[in-house]
């Protein structure tokens, strides 16, 4: 019996372990990431200073050469960390290089805006702009890069547009561009892994592109950028071929080298959440899902917003329905107590009556009644609190789904549209209909559709918050608004969102406008400026 308990122990013990070592690797690397995470504004503070510098530097170069490798280095910053910024430096770069007369430069110059537009999901774009290059002018290696992106612009076609017809059409092709690659890439070079690891994913030869990314992944002098691409592409692989535990240890990995080195255009942070996701760790999916959306935006790459969008509101509505349960086992809890600390006053009334002491027992049910009646307030206090944040909960899940409804609508209208255009090759038409888009009118409306939704929310908060000031100080709303945009500052406030960064984001201002909007509010009003966001708060909901 012993040796065959032995062995079945030992089968035990080399089963679990594994197992269980993933799993304490997997919670420690997730405890690193969520240090760096707090940690992020450090990181995105250093690339700001390089750019400062590159900037002060820019100022003092008085000849058009110096011009263009500053114009470059600030491409190099920006590539992955604003869309706007890059695409301002790759078209100086093109001008640069025009009066400088170098049809070499020229070329390096619309290869980096190309890879700019496909970070931003531009894709039609992007293949304008690699078309208008001139090959001959390029070196080996910048080839590599071109037919690289070349490849990558119809693989994103593939994957963004999601239809069995069109793949079929763009996946060849993007195939056909890293075999055109790879006849130029020097083996054993990171261009080399990467390329050949691609070609393996695309066409599911999932054991050699484990191969080439794990050697892709050992290589030296490896930037975080490349090793964050490289990571979060083997873990697509290893989730494929059903090792869960590596897939997300890579992603993590992924996402920590993005947040250190500033990487706003990601993928890692946002796969990440939606694994935590499935798993049931809601709180870290929402966490992580929330910094994906605020990357993507920061960047500026719209294919990126839109496939976060379609899990945001899941994770969100999940994690309420959560702190829901919680609030209904907070009652049952606080109803239970209640019951006891009753048979409680109950049990001492019996025992002092019996005891005939009746002045200490009266005492001690004054007390029990003064607590109960304490109890009671705080109770009824915590369910209006409960029952406001369960409305305005219900009224913004509501006003979220519309609008993303609204604009999905509008999106989908303007794609059809555009459609029709470039397939009758109507390309000015086309131009005009991109110019036509107004940004403004839809944040205006927006701002309208928000307005409405808080005042029906608070439809009082206009008055209380005017009482907040003396007569000659009270804030005038135009003509045609719902609240002005001091109104909707503190509107903001009041639903629970205090971070200047926030607000900043969601009105279209900069920090420091939000911050001066602020002051100037506190100051105006004869309430002390530490005491007016408390008074803010005090406004009710009906």
């Amino acid at each position: 019996m012993r040796p065959g308990l032995y062995l079945l122990f030992f089968l035990f013990v080399s089963i679990s372990l594994p197992g269980y070592a993933q799993s304490v690797a997997t919670d420690s690397l997730l405890t690193r990431l969520n240090a760096v995470l707090a940690d992020k504004d450090v990181y995105v503070k250093q690339k700001t200073n390089r750019i400062d510098e590159l900037g002060k530097q820019l100022s003092q170069a008085n000849d058009l050469d110096k011009k263009y490798n500053i114009y470059q280095q600030l491409y190099n910053e920006y590539k992955n960390f604003s869309y706007d910024s890059a695409y301002n430096y790759a078209k100086k770069l093109q001008e640069t290089a025009a009066k400088l007369n170098a049809p070499n430069r020229m070329a390096f110059a619309k290869m980096e805006l190309g890879f700019t537009l496909i970070s931003s999901g531009m894709f039609k774009e992007t293949l304008e702009t690699l078309n208008s290059i001139n090959l001959q002018y390029l070196s080996t290696d910048d080839r590599v890069e071109y037919y690289f992106l070349k490849a990558r612009s119809y693989f994103d076609l593939s994957d963004f547009d999601r239809n069995v017809d069109y793949s079929a059409i763009y996946n060849p092709k993007g195939i056909q561009f890293i075999d055109s690659a790879l006849s130029l890439a020097s083996p054993g070079t990171y261009n080399y892994y990467a390329l050949r690891g691609l070609q393996a994913l695309r066409k599911a030869d999932n054991t050699d592109a484990v191969k080439d990314y794990t050697a892709l992944l050992k290589l030296k002098n490896l930037t975080p950028n490349q090793f964050a691409i490289s990571a979060c592409s083997l873990s697509y692989i290893y989730e494929v071929l059903g090792n869960q535990d590596k897939s997300t240890q890579l992603l993590i990995q992924a996402a920590i080298a993005d947040l250190q080195s500033a990487t706003k255009e990601t993928v890692a942070i946002y796969k990440l959440a939606d694994f935590l996701y499935k798993k049931g760790d809601l709180n870290s999916a929402f966490v992580y899902i929330k910094q994906a959306m605020d990357d993507a935006t920061f960047y500026g790459a719209r294919h990126r917003q839109v496939a976060i969008s379609s899990i945001l509101p899941i994770i969100e509505a999940q994690r309420i329905s959560t702190v829901e349960q919680q609030r209904k086992s907070l009652i049952i809890y606080a109803s239970i107590i209640t019951v006891l600390v009753l048979f409680v006053v109950m049990f001492a009334f019996i025992i002092f009556r019996q005891l005939k002491k009746l002045r200490i027992a009266d005492n001690l049910i004054k007390e029990a009644n003064v607590s109960l009646q304490e109890s009671n307030v705080a109770l009824e206090a915590l369910n209006r609190n409960l029952s406001t944040a369960n409305k305005i909960k219900n009224e913004y899940i509501g006003y979220y789904f519309n609008i993303n409804s609204i604009y999905i609508d509008k999106l989908e209208s303007f794609q059809k549209s555009l459609d029709k255009k470039l397939s009758s090759k109507r390309y000015e038409d086309a131009q005009a209909a991109i110019k036509s888009l107004n940004l403004e009118n839809e944040r205006h409306q927006l701002f309208h559709t928000f307005d409405k939704v808080f005042l029906s929310l608070f439809p009082d908060f206009i008055e209380k918050f005017e009482a907040l000031f003396h007569k000659d100080d009270k804030i005038a709303i135009a003509d045609g608004q719902l609240l002005s945009t001091e109104h909707r500052i503190f509107a903001l406030i009041r639903m629970g969102i205090h971070d200047n960064d926030r607000i900043a984001k969601l009105l279209g201002y900069s920090v420091n406008t939000i911050y001066s909007y602020k002051n100037r509010i506190k100051n105006k009003s004869f309430i002390a400026n530490d005491e007016f966001e408390d008074h803010i708060m005090a406004i009710e909901a009906v």
